[in-house]
């Protein structure tokens, strides 16, 4: 199930959408001001964003920014029909997409699952992750720490890319569970820990550091 993240302040069309979504077969989550959406993306880490431009607080292009600086995710961005140059500036920023207000439900929903089956997953949208040090290519599949590629397993792999994707960022166990085991959901989490503490045997060489945040997950950070 895909976590939807939308951030929009219309109490009306934020409580539509959640509606929509969740008939869908998706996870929405909604926050009403871009502050309280950047908090929620660093805590959820939801496979798409949906995002208004004229917000309270922070506008949506900040936002946009903010979220581009940490992850690749597809943002889809809401906006009137005479916001063109926030649509553009958006677009440059990094957005995926866009729709006009008023619009239709199912218009939105298409558009969404356009832009999932586009980044089925970070190594999709990404084609070269460094942190510090390390340097990882998700097309190759090949992960690097001063030149010499280091060997890892499939699921070791995968779990490195989640992290590397959005360095300094918190992951918890469940999200890196549904990232990386996908169907499997159902392994005891565990199994993220040994995987976690083999990956961080093979990165002993590298600046880039595997940090646990005790009672919720990891993060990748790139040691000065």
């Amino acid at each position: 199930m895909e976590r939807i993240l939308v951030v929009e302040d219309d109490l009306n069309i934020a409580n539509l959408l959640r509606v929509y979504l969740k008939r869908e077969g998706y996870e929405p989550h909604v926050a009403n001001d871009g502050r309280e959406g950047l908090r929620l993306f660093s805590e959820i880490q939801p496979d798409l964003v949906v995002l208004d431009l004229m917000l309270p607080g922070l506008h949506g292009r900040d936002v946009c920014r903010a979220i581009r600086t940490r992850s690749a995710v597809p943002i889809i961005m809401l906006t009137a029909l005479d916001d063109e140059r926030d649509v553009i500036e958006g677009l440059d920023l990094g957005a995926d997409d866009y729709i006009t207000k008023p619009f239709k439900s199912k218009v939105l929903l298409a558009r969404i699952r356009s832009a999932l089956r586009r980044s089925s997953g970070p190594a999709n949208l990404i084609h070269e992750v460094v942190v510090g040090d390390l340097i990882i290519q998700p097309d190759e599949r090949i992960a690097t720490v001063h030149g010499q590629e280091i060997e890892l397993r499939t699921k070791e792999f995968d779990l490195l890319l989640s992290l590397a994707a959005r360095p300094g960022i918190v992951m918890t166990r469940e999200t890196l569970l549904r990232q990386v085991w996908g169907r499997e959901y159902d392994v005891d989490t565990r199994t993220i820990d040994v995987h976690i503490n083999r990956l961080r045997a093979r990165l002993l060489d590298s600046n880039a550091e595997i940090e646990t945040v005790r009672g919720v997950g990891y993060r990748l950070n790139h040691a000065e």
